[in-house]
């Protein structure tokens, strides 16, 4: 067993905390959550703001980073990345801890690296494989997105390490019986991707006499007046409400009162809204994209669509709308299949991957 040691200093890299998202949501889960023999100095590489903003604050996120390794600040460097100019900004963030010998652990969360990688010149796929593989560690959200770096950017198996996505577990939930109105959930980045323009056309699909007895909130940012202007033109105004992107206590609320957490993905890593809805014990309604399959089995746990498949997913919707006692023990599965990524047994394996990456 690997020592423990009694107090790593870490830098961690990464978005902005007053950015919206998954990432942002782990960042926070870990630097809230971590025990005192851990001390985390956030640098921010990607704000809000302009492109000139963003290159400002990067250029200081490097001279930050510069200084700490030369004042032996940090003892590991641990960098969220994403795709298209994260992986690029963290490229580079990655070298400067190769260069000054510190383990270097990268911990990926994008939802379609594939396809943003796929569409690079060779030169530039050379590039990101030759500088990710100077990590000590790799962490990914599922088996099925270990194989694609193993096999694509050239990294060692024995580098690439899967950790779920943590999740912090609400004490008490509610028994969500006998709801007169079945309450159907969106959280998340409202647009194609996420499959937010098929959820109201598959809703809108619905019989009318089970459309009545049910309703539609989609919470996020994104294309918001895109997805509103949809709701008048499907005679959904009654039925479906859009918001703007909600704190957590807002989210917390729309979780509580929700029946049925949806997100019909086209491309996912592990999405932190679907975890969350699993562990308030809702429903879920979802597609077997990127991490998702590992986590959600058809009727047991959830039901699985295909992607872009409107009818398919308007009928899962109408047999939860129908069928209370599906409902509850999708719901009451999902709660247990995701207590093992509960936030504190999830730093308990950060804190391993910390010590195996110092030796």
């Amino acid at each position: 067993m690997i020592a423990i040691m009694s107090s790593i200093k870490i830098t961690m890299l990464g978005e902005s905390l007053e950015r919206q998202g998954g990432i942002v949501s782990v960042e926070k889960l870990i630097l809230g959550e971590t025990t005192s023999d851990i001390q985390i100095k956030h640098i921010t590489t990607l704000p809000n703001g302009s492109a000139v903003h963003k290159i400002l604050v990067f250029l200081q996120a490097i001279g930050e980073l510069f200084w700490n390794l030369l004042n032996q600040k940090s003892d590991l460097i641990h960098i969220h990345v994403s795709d298209r100019g994260s992986a690029f900004r963290q490229s580079i963030t990655t070298l400067i801890g190769w260069l000054f010998k510190k383990p270097v652990i990268i911990h990926t969360h994008s939802a379609d690296f594939h396809l943003f990688y796929s569409k690079l010149p060779q030169w530039l796929k050379q590039w990101l494989s030759w500088s990710f593989c100077k990590c000590t560690h790799f962490i990914v959200l599922s088996d099925s997105w270990k194989k694609f770096y193993i096999e694509n950017l050239g990294l060692k198996s024995e580098q690439v390490i899967v950790l779920p996505n943590p999740v912090k577990m609400p004490a008490q939930i509610p028994q969500r019986i006998d709801s007169k109105q079945i309450f159907f959930l969106f959280l998340g980045r409202i647009g194609e991707r996420k499959g937010a323009f098929d959820l109201i056309k598959a809703f809108a699909s619905i019989p009318a006499d089970q459309q009545s007895r049910a309703k539609l909130v989609i919470a996020g940012d994104g294309d918001v007046e895109q997805a509103r202007s949809l709701i008048p033109t499907l005679n959904l105004i009654d039925y479906v409400t859009i918001l703007d992107w909600v704190d957590q206590e807002k989210r917390d609320d729309l979780l509580t009162k929700a029946d049925v957490f949806v997100l019909p993905s086209y491309n996912e890593g592990l999405p932190m809204a679907l975890l969350e809805a699993m562990s308030w014990g809702l429903a879920v309604i979802t597609t077997a994209v990127g991490g998702i399959p590992e986590i959600v089995t058809q009727d047991q746990n959830g039901l699985l669509v295909s992607p872009g498949d409107i009818q398919q997913l308007s009928k899962a919707m109408q047999s939860l709308i129908g069928d209370e006692n599906l409902r509850i023990s999708l719901g009451n599965n999902a709660r247990v299949r995701v207590k093992h990524l509960d936030i504190n047994d999830y730093l308990v394996s950060l804190k391993y991957i910390y010590a195996a990456a110092l030796g």
